[in-house]
């Protein structure tokens, strides 16, 4: 537990429903821009070198790392701000960076163009931690992994329309998703000013601590509890593994079966249907019935199987019965947040959002080259056998790591002390 000195116990609301969907709608507006682009900015990329697809994926690899360290360098300072200033101009910051972001790739002449536009996106990106900080201020710690879990039905709402639009649009124009993924956060910018209530009072709001608002300073949050440092290193090994899907998938689906921009578009749309179904309806009964630890372990078993599936089936529609057991992972990515947010007080929840993306940074500057490698390696004429699924299987690999050291982090433990204000 974060040392709190001799401060008195903070009571922590109820979720209140209004802000709850205030923050569902944002959430939801920023995947579905996320999720329109989705499916063509790897073709768009494949575009400038001449269709070659190993090359494509390398480069593709570069852009994600490039937004990765951007996110490792400024998530911790929009978190320590938004502890000291509030939740609300963070994300209204964010979701106008990320606007004309999109405008800015839709415009792009180049690669280097299109660069740029991702350091942007990366220093920009930061609504979502934010987000998680802001319903941790209106949710009480029992109830945080179900609400958690409903906020992701607006991720999995937003990769049902956003990939499968973002396809359809992509076949009439490669850059019209971006158009419309600017307009949609223009939108959010718009309804977050006029409608999105602050979360965070002025009497739960701490100094600005530049110390703890870089990358180091901040994790050093996460080191300052055994339980909260372990399963920073499960996250950081599960986020690695996650991002084989955003770095190779549509590669992958698009070298091994063919496919073209609406059938990539329509499968993603899929995963999003699961993972709503999972995060609306499975998570609360779950975490109610077998707890927050067994949840982690069940979500992280399942998305080893769901890789494993993608990794070795041979055909798309096999492919497709990975996806349900996938979403299962949901499980494990609500259950972890609550738990961490139990280990340190309620004026550092900010902080706690911005050391944890910063440290999911880090895993996303190593898994675009990590997976994308893999796959070029895999599919090259070098390699000793043609494996293009091998990027899934690595993942797969990944996730019963992380399982192992979440049982190994949590063996024995206590439950979570009321969190606290700090001294």
């Amino acid at each position: 537990m974060t040392e709190a000195g001799s401060a008195s116990t903070v009571a922590v609301p109820a979720a209140r429903g209004g802000a709850v969907i205030f923050i569902f709608i944002t959430i939801l507006l920023d995947m579905l821009a996320l999720g329109l682009i989705i499916p063509i900015l790897p073709k768009l990329v494949e575009s400038f070198v001449a269709n070659d697809t190993a090359d494509a994926a390398r480069i593709f690899g570069l852009f994600g790392t490039a937004w990765a360290l951007m996110q490792f360098f400024f998530s911790p300072i929009l978190g320590a701000l938004s502890d000291r200033f509030g939740r609300r101009p963070v994300i209204l910051l964010s979701n106008l960076g990320l606007a004309l972001d999109y405008v800015l790739m839709a415009l792009a002449p180049s690669l280097l163009w299109l660069f740029i536009g991702r350091v942007i996106s990366g220093i920009t990106s930061a609504s979502v931690s934010t987000a998680y900080a802001y319903i941790t201020d209106v949710t009480a710690p029992e109830r945080r992994a179900a609400v958690f879990g409903k906020i992701g039905v607006a991720f999995g709402a937003g990769f049902i329309l956003g990939p499968a639009v973002g396809g359809l649009l992509g076949d009439i124009d490669s850059r019209l998703p971006f158009w419309v993924a600017a307009g949609l956060s223009f939108a959010n910018t718009l309804y977050g000013y006029l409608i999105l209530p602050e979360s965070l009072p002025r009497a739960r709001r701490s100094a600005l601590r530049w110390k703890s608002a870089n990358p180091i300073g901040a994790l050093h949050l996460l080191r300052s509890d055994r339980m909260l440092a372990g399963l920073s290193v499960v996250n950081f090994v599960a986020q690695t593994a996650h991002v084989v899907l955003p770095s190779t998938y549509v590669l992958y689906a698009t070298y091994r079966y063919g496919w073209n921009t609406t059938t990539v578009g329509l499968t993603l749309a899929m995963v999003g249907i699961c993972t709503m179904v999972v995060q609306g309806a499975a998570i609360g009964p779950i975490v109610r019935r077998f707890g927050e630890r067994r949840a982690l372990m069940l979500g992280l078993g399942c998305g080893a199987v769901g890789f494993l599936i993608f990794g070795l089936a041979p055909t798309g529609p096999l492919s497709w019965l990975g996806i349900p057991v996938m979403a299962l992972w949901g499980l494990s990515g609500a259950a972890i947040q609550a738990l961490m947010t139990q280990l340190v007080a309620l004026d550092q929840q900010g902080q706690l959002q911005g050391a944890t993306t910063s440290v999911q940074s880090v895993s996303q500057m190593i898994g675009p080259f990590l997976f994308t490698l893999t796959f070029a390696y895999f599919i090259g004429a070098q390699a000793p056998l043609q494996m293009p699924g091998a990027p899934f299987l690595l993942a797969a690999a990944l996730l019963l790591l992380a399982l192992v050291i979440a049982a190994r982090t949590l063996a024995g433990k206590p439950a979570a002390a009321p969190v606290r204000k700090s001294g």
